[in-house]
């Protein structure tokens, strides 16, 4: 289990740092820091311990710091985090508060995401995307000035071994 929670937040890791050069423009250049805290409640308190001890049920918090270290601003950006396999996005733990979500990384939309569904008797319905299928958050940064910098982040909870055992294979 440690090994394959290690290697998933290597990946999430690794796909922070491949969006960032995507967010460079021609007059900003754009930097992510990506770090990832196991959360426990101590005395009523978070206290924050590294991630690479997690286990299933911990919760994990990511944050991305976007820092335009460029001199020029960057206009129409988004922050975006991947969500890993074996982990769950919380609801209510984004900030900021506003976010999107995306099942396939790709196409994003106001959470909690919806789909609509036909049911056996031919209606159509229209229900709750399950938290374990995001796959990415994304929030809009708009501008951010030289030398300026954003924080996004959000929570997420390590699935129980038998879930991660399904979406591994």
């Amino acid at each position: 289990m440690y090994v394959s929670l290690r290697r998933t937040l290597a990946i999430a890791f690794a796909a922070v740092a491949i969006l960032a050069p995507a967010l460079a423009f021609a007059d900003g250049d754009v930097h992510v820091a990506l770090t990832a805290q196991r959360v426990t409640v101590t005395d009523g308190h978070d206290a924050y311990l590294p991630a690479d001890k997690a286990r299933p049920g911990d919760v994990i918090e990511y944050r991305a710091v976007y820092r335009n270290d460029g001199r020029g601003t960057v206009r129409d950006m988004f922050a975006t985090l991947p969500v890993p396999n074996g982990l769950e996005y919380l609801p209510k733990t984004a900030a900021p508060a506003v976010v999107l979500a995306s099942t396939d990384g790709q196409s994003f939309s106001a959470v909690p995401l919806v789909r609509r569904e036909r049911t056996a008797d031919g209606r159509e319905v229209v229900r709750e995307v399950a938290l374990s299928e995001y796959r990415a958050l994304r929030w809009p940064i708009g501008t951010l000035a030289a030398r300026e910098s954003r924080t996004v982040r959000a929570r997420m909870r390590v699935a129980p071994l038998a879930s991660v055992a399904v979406v591994a294979h």
